[in-house]
C-alpha cells in the first residue's frame, strides 16, 4: 500500500485534473441532451408527453444502481470501475447518437445511466483516497464540487452551441471526444487499489435498494405525466418505502452490507447527504423551467440561453473553491452550508417575481448570482464532509451516498415541480380563459409557482442542516498509542493511530492542535 501511495503521490493534481473531467463528463450530460430534446423530437417524431422519458431512463438508471456501483469500486479496484464506467458510457453515447428510433434513444439513455452509477462514485472514491491526509484535500475537494455544480450550466452552453451548429445527435457523440482520452489517461495515470479481501456482494441489498430507489423515482416521474392517482404512481410510491425500509433492516442484520449504515448515521455524513438531497430537488429544476422561461419568454436562442447561465457558473466556481480553501478551516461545514441553502431559498424568491415583462438583466441575472453564491457554499463542503473519516475501503460506497443523494433528490424534485408546475397551469388558464396573452401568462403563472415551491424546500434544507449538521467540535486530544498521522479538514484535526503492523487502532479529533504533526511512542 505504501509503495502505491509514493507511486501516485508525484502524479496527484494530474488525477484531480483526470478526475474532474469524468465528473465533468457525467453531471454535463444532464443538460446536454435537455436542450437537444425539442431538435431529437422533430428528428424522431414521438410525443411531447414521451420526451420526459429521455431524461427519466437516465435517472431511472442511475440513482438505483449507484450504491451497487460505488461497492463495485471498493471489491474490485476504483481504477477497472472507473475506466469500464468511461468505455461504457462513451459507447453507450454513441448508440444514443446513432438511433433512428425513440426506442433505441432511450435505451441508450438507459444505459448511460447504468455506466454513470459506476463511473459517478468511483471519481470521488479516487478523489478521497489520492487527498487521504494531504493538506491539499480542501483544495480538491473545493475544485472538484466547482465541477459538479457548474457543470450543469456548462452543458446548457455546450448543449446549445452544438445543436444550433451541428445536431442535436453531437450532443450524445462529445462523450466520446471526452470520454476515450479520459479512460486511456486513466489506464495510464492510476493504480489499482482494491479490498484486500474480496467480500461477497450483498445481493438482498442490492435488490431492494435498486427497487426501492426506481420505485420513488419512477413514482415522482410518472406523476408528473400521468397523476397522483394512476395506478403505477400510486404502486410505486408505496412499494418504494417498503422496499427501502427492508433495505435497512437487511443492512443491519448483513454480515458484509452493501450500505454499513455507520456510514450514514454519522451527523457529519448524514447531515451532508441530506442537505445535498434537498438542495438537489430545489434547484435542479431551475435550469430547466429558466431555460424555457428565456426561450419562450424572453426569446433568446439556446446559444444565448446557455450562455446567459454563465454568471451563474463563475460565481460559483469562485465560491466553491474559495469557501472550501479559505474559509471552511475557521468556520466549519456548517456555517457554509446553512449560508448557502439560506442564500438559494433568497435566489428562489426573487425568481418568484418573474412577469411575462420582465427582463433577464433585472430579473432573471440577479437570482442567478445569489443562486450561484449559495451553491458555491453547498456543494465543495458536503462533498468533503460526505466522505470525511470512512475507511479506504469504503470510499467508494460512501462517494456513492453523495451522487445518491444528489441525483435522486434532483429527480424527485424534478417531477415533484413539473407536476406542480403542470398544475399551476392548468388552473390558471381555467380562470383566465379571456385573459390576453393566457398562454404566456399562464406559463409563467407555472414556474412561479414551482419557484415558492423550491423555496419551501431550501428552507427545510436550511432546517435540517441546523438540527443534524454537527457545530464546533469539543477540545478533545486524544490519547493513542502508536503512529499518529494528523488529517486538518476544516477547523477539526483528524488523528489516526496505527500499530505496528499498520492495524487502525481508532480515529479521533480535536480543534487546532498544529504543534501535533506527527507523534511515534
Amino acid at each position: 500500500m505504501s509503495a502505491n501511495s509514493t507511486q501516485r503521490e508525484p502524479n496527484r493534481w494530474a488525477v484531480l485534473a483526470l478526475l474532474g473531467v469524468a465528473q465533468l463528463m457525467v453531471v454535463l450530460d444532464a443538460t446536454i441532451v435537455t436542450i437537444a430534446i425539442p431538435s431529437a423530437q422533430k428528428a424522431l417524431g414521438f410525443s411531447t408527453d414521451s420526451r420526459q422519458w429521455i431524461v427519466t431512463a437516465y435517472a431511472l438508471a442511475f440513482g438505483s444502481l449507484l450504491l451497487l456501483g460505488g461497492k463495485l469500486g471498493d471489491l474490485f479496484g476504483r481504477k477497472w470501475t472507473l475506466i469500464g464506467g468511461l468505455v461504457g458510457f462513451s459507447t453507450a453515447s454513441a448508440i444514443g447518437g446513432l438511433a433512428e428510433s425513440f426506442g433505441v434513444l432511450v435505451a441508450a439513455r438507459t444505459l448511460q445511466g447504468a455506466f454513470g452509477a459506476l463511473l459517478a462514485p468511483s471519481a470521488l472514491g479516487l478523489l478521497t483516497v489520492t487527498f487521504a491526509g494531504s493538506p491539499d484535500r480542501n483544495t480538491a475537494f473545493g475544485i472538484f464540487g466547482a465541477i459538479a455544480g457548474g457543470a450543469a450550466s456548462i452543458g446548457l452552453i455546450l448543449g446549445g452551441a452544438l445543436t444550433q451548429i451541428l445536431s442535436w445527435r453531437w450532443c450524445l457523440y462529445v462523450n466520446l471526444v471526452i470520454g476515450v482520452p479520459t479512460a486511456i489517461a486513466a489506464l495510464r495515470m492510476l493504480v489499482n487499489q482494491r479490498a484486500p479481501e474480496r467480500d461477497p456482494i450483498d445481493i438482498p441489498g442490492a435488490l431492494t435498494s435498486a427497487l426501492g430507489l426506481f420505485a420513488l423515482v419512477y413514482g415522482f416521474s410518472n406523476a408528473a405525466t400521468h397523476s397522483w392517482g394512476a395506478t403505477a404512481t400510486v404502486v410505486a410510491l408505496v412499494a418504494s418505502p417498503l422496499l427501502l425500509g427492508a433495505f435497512v433492516l437487511i443492512e443491519r442484520r448483513a454480515e458484509h452490507p452493501l450500505l454499513p449504515l455507520h456510514i450514514v448515521l454519522d451527523r457529519a455524513r448524514g447531515g451532508a447527504y441530506t442537505t445535498l438531497a434537498l438542495a438537489g430537488a430545489g434547484i435542479f429544476a431551475v435550469s430547466l423551467f429558466l431555460t424555457y422561461f428565456m426561450q419562450q419568454q424572453l426569446g433568446l436562442s439556446p446559444l444565448t440561453t446557455g450562455l446567459a447561465f454563465l454568471p451563474f457558473t463563475g460565481v460559483l466556481v469562485v465560491v466553491s473553491t474559495t469557501a472550501q480553501t479559505r474559509v471552511i478551516q475557521h468556520t466549519g461545514a456548517k456555517p457554509l452550508v446553512l449560508a448557502g441553502t439560506a442564500l438559494g431559498a433568497v435566489a428562489m424568491f426573487l425568481f418568484t417575481r418573474l412577469t411575462p415583462d420582465s427582463s433577464y438583466a433585472g430579473s432573471v441575472l440577479p437570482g442567478l448570482l445569489i443562486l450561484g453564491f449559495g451553491m458555491g457554499c453547498i456543494f465543495a463542503p458536503t462533498f468533503s464532509t460526505a466522505t470525511l473519516g470512512v475507511e479506504g475501503s469504503e470510499a467508494g460506497v460512501a462517494s456513492a451516498m453523495v451522487n445518491t443523494s444528489q441525483q435522486v433528490g434532483g429527480s424527485v424534485g424534478t417531477s415533484l415541480l413539473s407536476t406542480i408546475f403542470a398544475s399551476a397551469v392548468a388552473s390558471y388558464t381555467a380562470g383566465h380563459l379571456h385573459t390576453a396573452n393566457l398562454l404566456n401568462a399562464a406559463a409563467v403563472h407555472g414556474y412561479t409557482t414551482a419557484f415558492w415551491w423550491a423555496v419551501g424546500i431550501l428552507a427545510l434544507a436550511f432546517l435540517l442542516a441546523v438540527v443534524i449538521l454537527p457545530g464546533r467540535v469539543i477540545p478533545r486530544v486524544p490519547t493513542l498509542r502508536g503512529a499518529v498521522a494528523r488529517l486538518a479538514v476544516g477547523n477539526c484535526h483528524y488523528f489516526e493511530a496505527k500499530d505496528g503492523a499498520g492495524h487502525v487502532l481508532s480515529l479521533g479529533r480535536v480543534r487546532r492542535a498544529p504543534e501535533l504533526e506527527r507523534v511515534d511512542e
